[in-house]
């Protein structure tokens, strides 16, 4: 199924206009997820909205927002008033400003989006629009309504389409001031900061997302595959301190005697000197949880593993049918 799109509105750059469609770059679909049960019946937990002081259930349609300014008295805000307050941006994303990449603080970057053109038409616009950005090599900063919210949004070029950024606005960001001012300033020798140069360089490496899995998420596929088989989870070993090392110069000699104990080459660096691309981390290997068919209204879970070689790999079934309970 394709995606659904967050948001469908207009892009402009002054008087060049085009529909466009935002998408969000990111999902947490994938990963297992859990029901609230009952530990006596084990049914599902259903929350109710009900009225604090007389206990009984509100419909949605009796259900307004209020902002509260005392203990029990609040202003009310209707639905109406709330659309009234609709801005341009609710349907286009105006392009205010261009600023370099390396002008926008980290902090400020809340989730990124992929922005494409909505339709047929407006291909042309789009593309130049596009292009444009990439040319001066700076980043594009609009507006654009989510959720009834006016966000800023940082546009940049990805393959044929544009990456948007949310940002966050300065109130939202804390100063770093409050919780650095009691950080000691300390002096660091040169003979240290060699050791540490030299652990950094047996550590380096390019970044490559795939290399990485979640752990944890592999961990949770193992638990309940465990439950699932009637086994008793395993306990793991608890993990290994760091030492008694008190003096800093010996425990940086540790590390790079660590470092160098090691492998001769990362895993990466050998493959390359071979000629290959290195091997993903979970390639062929990682536990599944697929829903047997003919199961009730529990989807039982089976382990499937993925065949290193030939054999087709498993797709992960969808949130929905993973989810516990």
């Amino acid at each position: 199924m394709a995606p659904r799109a967050n948001w469908k509105g207009f892009l402009r750059l002054s008087l060049v206009t085009c529909p466009v469609a935002l998408y969000p770059a990111t999902s947490d679909t994938e990963k297992v997820s859990f029901n609230q049960i009952n530990r006596k019946t084990g049914h599902r937990i259903k929350y109710a909205k009900v009225d604090a002081d007389t206990g009984e259930e509100v419909a949605n349609d009796d259900i307004m927002k209020g902002y509260k300014v005392d203990t029990d008295t609040y202003i009310e805000v209707t639905k109406d008033e709330l659309d009234d307050l609709a801005l341009e941006s609710t349907r286009t994303i105006e392009i205010d400003e261009f600023v370099p990449r390396a002008d926008i603080d980290s902090r400020y970057v809340i989730r990124p989006y992929y922005l494409v053109p909505d339709g047929k038409v407006g291909h042309d616009a789009f593309a130049v629009i596009r292009e444009t950005i990439r040319t001066m090599n700076k980043v594009a900063i609009g507006r654009v309504v989510l959720t009834n919210r006016e966000h800023i949004i940082a546009l940049e070029p990805l393959d044929n389409g544009l990456m948007g950024t949310l940002l966050r606005y300065p109130y939202e960001v804390r100063s770093e001031k409050e919780y650095f001012d009691d950080i000691q300033d300390v002096k660091i020798t040169k003979d240290m900061l060699d050791l540490a140069k030299h652990i950094v360089e047996q550590k380096s490496g390019s970044f490559e997302p795939e290399q990485f899995e979640d752990r944890y998420e592999q961990a949770l596929i193992d638990l309940i595959n465990q439950k699932r088989n009637g086994m008793k989870p395993s306990a793991k070993a608890a993990p290994k301190s760091g030492g008694n090392v008190i003096n800093l110069m010996d425990a940086l000699k540790r590390s790079l005697a660590n470092e160098k104990q090691a492998a001769p080459a990362p895993a990466k660096e050998a493959a390359k000197a071979r000629g290959k691309k290195p091997r993903k981390a979970a390639a062929g290997q990682r536990e599944m949880l697929l829903p047997i068919s003919g199961s009730g209204k529990r989807a039982a879970k089976e382990t499937v593993k993925e065949a290193p070689k030939k054999a087709e790999k498993p797709v992960r079934t969808s949130a929905r049918t993973r989810k516990a309970g």
